[in-house]
């Protein structure tokens, strides 16, 4: 099996959380959950998914992930935070891992784009109806990011953030967030753009039907405005997922400042169940 590069961070031998970073996004992302961790005895683990051979497609790579972290967490139970795609990433694992993760929280979640008509009302539109109806060309695009975020990170990341709003356009003003971003798409571009290019591809594909298989205890955190993952992917998964126990909608937040905002709640949530 391959080794899977991983940052670690929150107690040393706490309970095992799994954290799904965003695409473009990277292990650098989840940062803001060190001291959360540490103060709730949780041991918060994420994977660079950009290590893993590009070449390992589909529920391969899904089980990849799968096996990795059923031999991290050993005969601990396990919980999964998925941010944005990455959310979409954490479905279809929890899918492999054949019911042995206890509790699911999706965070500012991308929903399935053959579940209705969400494509239009994301700020990514573009981006993802090249990858669904041109693949080479967005393999093109994905490198051309790559190599913006190599030499020049910042502007990358301006590209980015230049549909932000409500609370995540003052994120985007502060210049640690700024920091931040800029390291996270340094990180996710290091190797080259593949790994990264694998998860939007996946993404655009049909997965809707895959939902009716995940019967994991579900807890929904959606910005209300939100224009990256529009609220209604919120709600769609609200009515698709077997396991639904609870959504929170957050009024005046939108995709990262949704993130930043829940992190310690979403602590406190998995420490209780405890």
């Amino acid at each position: 099996m391959p080794v899977i590069a991983f940052s670690q961070f929150g107690a040393a031998d706490g309970q095992p959380v799994i954290y799904f970073h965003g695409t473009p996004g990277s292990p650098d992302e989840f940062e803001i959950f060190d001291l959360h961790g540490k103060q709730h005895h949780l041991t918060i683990i994420c994977y660079d998914r950009s290590s893993i051979a590009p070449g390992l497609q589909g529920d391969a790579y899904y089980q990849c992930l799968a096996d990795e972290i059923a031999k991290k967490a050993g005969d601990k139970s396990v919980d999964f935070i998925g941010f944005s795609i990455g959310a979409f990433i954490a479905l279809q694992v929890c899918r492999a891992m054949n019911g042995k993760v206890r509790s699911l929280y999706l965070v500012s979640a991308a929903a399935p784009l053959d579940a209705g008509i969400f494509i239009d009302a994301t700020a990514g539109k573009a981006v993802f109806r090249l990858a669904q109806n041109h693949p080479s060309a967005f393999l093109l695009l994905a490198r051309l990011q790559g190599g913006l975020a190599s030499i020049f990170p910042r502007l990358l990341s301006r590209m980015l953030f230049s549909s932000a709003v409500a609370e995540d356009r003052t994120l985007a003003a502060d210049q640690g967030f700024r920091n931040a971003i800029t390291r996270t798409l340094k990180t996710c571009f290091k190797r080259d753009s593949l790994g990264y290019a694998r998860d939007i591809i996946a993404y655009v594909q049909p997965w809707n039907a895959t939902l009716a298989d995940i019967s994991t205890d579900t807890y929904i955190w959606h910005g209300a405005e939100d224009n990256w993952s529009p609220v209604a992917m919120a709600d769609y998964l609200e009515s698709a997922l077997p396991g639904y126990s609870k959504i929170t909608i957050l009024d005046g937040l939108s995709h990262y400042s949704c993130l930043y905002r829940t992190a310690l709640a979403i602590c406190q949530s998995i420490k209780a169940l405890n």
